[in-house]
């Protein structure tokens, strides 16, 4: 294995090729070892079994199944970025000289792909391979696992294994990063920001919600104008930043995280910052910017006290800074304040006598919302369009079989404990009913 290793190019430096790596030294000293009586072959054992530890702790966080090892390997041709998968991204297939170290490194991966372990396992009498390649693992709920990396590279990992030769291995692999992307940024829908230096800078969010804007039920302009501003960003048109306000539980943050689902097949993902993160905003910019993706970053809940004074990096980057922004990222934010930062009657009336130039200070706290092309309200619905949204969820949700005024009436006794009608409001009484319900069968 370590032959064929060294034979790697491109894919010389592969990301999360440590288990790869490991495995190659240890049959690699079984190789030189081998008809040696006095060799510690329990030794040898005990470190392949470190490695199919860590193995099976790839494929439980990515939800690999049947043939690991094979999985292994697809995953580390999905996620491995180089100038030669980055430019596949956004051309696919390419011409040129690089094209023959690529099929050089795919003809690699054809043969660690079908290697050979049976040797090793009956001389050691081990099976942990054999198990690898043929395992069936337990079924598990998608939070477990990471959904979006494991769909794709177990597409690859099965259409790999059918290649006949490099030339059909070289279309598969540069038709995948086109389609589909490569790498972390490429193969994962949605990121936070790291608050740990000494940690990546992205981190994927595994499982994200799974809801559409169908789910939402009611504000209808409003997801219009939603969907209206991400479908010409999406196409590479002009678009705007967004900003939702309005009252609590509305549903400001759900239309976020549904057009994140909603256009992520179509090259859309999503990073979600706090605002004692925004002076990482330049940097999470400079990562992404080059990319074949179009990045929306999320801000949810975002507002400033008055003494607050970080939402001025934000101003910069959304509009001001030397640099300008690049045209794949948008900022998307929701608030309860229309105008994000809190404002008093004292800054109506010229109160603050030590303020020489009162209006300047006014205009600069307004000025940040302004920034926002789009701003989108989402308010309390008045008593019949919470009575329609209640009954649409309960007609939704299997086992509330009620008459509707009944359903009504315990929505009207809910609310009053519960912080008055909203979307929030009516989808916490229908799962609290619903889970009554079911517990009455």
């Amino acid at each position: 294995m370590k032959d064929l290793l060294s034979k790697l190019i491109i894919y010389r430096d592969l990301a999360d090729g440590d288990i790869l790596y490991r495995l190659s030294d240890i049959l690699d000293l079984y190789r030189q070892n081998e008809y040696n009586a006095d060799f510690d072959k329990g030794g040898l054992i005990s470190d392949i079994h470190d490695v199919i530890h860590s193995l099976l702790d790839l494929s439980t966080r990515y939800g690999f199944d049947r043939n690991l090892w094979q999985d292994y390997l697809a995953y580390l041709l999905a996620m491995t970025e180089t100038p030669f998968t980055l430019v596949c991204e956004k051309e696919g297939s390419c011409d040129g000289t690089v094209t023959r170290f690529a099929k050089n490194d795919l003809e690699v991966f054809r043969k660690l792909f079908f290697y050979d372990f049976a040797p090793i396992e009956k001389d050691l009498e081990i099976d942990c391979f054999s198990v690898i390649t043929d395992y069936h693992a337990v079924v598990k709920e998608e939070r477990i696992y990471n959904r979006q990396v494991s769909s794709s590279v177990r597409y690859l990992s099965d259409a790999f294994a059918e290649t006949r030769d490099n030339d059909e291995a070289y279309s598969l692999i540069t038709d995948f990063y086109r389609t589909r992307g490569v790498g972390k940024l490429g193969l994962n829908k949605a990121f936070r920001v790291s608050d740990d230096p000494e940690d990546e800078l992205l981190v994927p969010i595994t499982n994200t919600l799974d809801i559409s804007l169908d789910d939402l039920v009611g504000y209808e302009s409003q997801k219009e104008r939603l969907i209206a501003n991400t479908e010409a960003f999406i196409r590479g048109g002009t678009a705007n930043n967004v900003l939702l306000y309005g009252d609590a539980g509305t549903g400001k943050s759900t239309s976020i995280k549904a057009i994140l689902n909603q256009y992520y097949d179509r090259g859309l993902r999503m990073i979600e910052i706090y605002k004692h993160q925004f002076r990482r905003l330049s940097e999470v910019i400079a990562q992404i910017k080059n990319r074949n993706y179009r990045f929306i970053i999320y801000m949810d809940d975002l507002s400033f006290e008055e003494f607050e004074t970080d939402y001025k990096y934000l101003k910069a980057v959304i509009e001001g800074g030397l640099e300008v922004r690049p045209e794949n990222v948008l900022i998307y934010a929701t608030s309860n304040r229309r105008h994000l930062i809190r404002e008093k009657w004292s800054d109506k009336a010229d109160a603050d006598k030590d303020d020489i130039h009162h209006n300047d200070t006014v205009q600069e706290k307004l000025s940040l919302a302004a920034r926002f092309g789009v701003s989108i309200g989402y308010f309390r619905p008045s008593p019949q369009e919470y009575k329609e949204i209640v009954l649409e969820l309960a007609h939704r949700m299997p086992g509330v079989e009620l008459p509707e005024e009944e359903i009504l009436k315990l929505a009207n006794i809910w609310d009053m404990s519960h912080g008055g009608l909203s979307g929030r409001s009516a989808r916490q009484f229908i799962d609290d009913l619903a889970g009554k319900l079911s517990g009455d069968m």
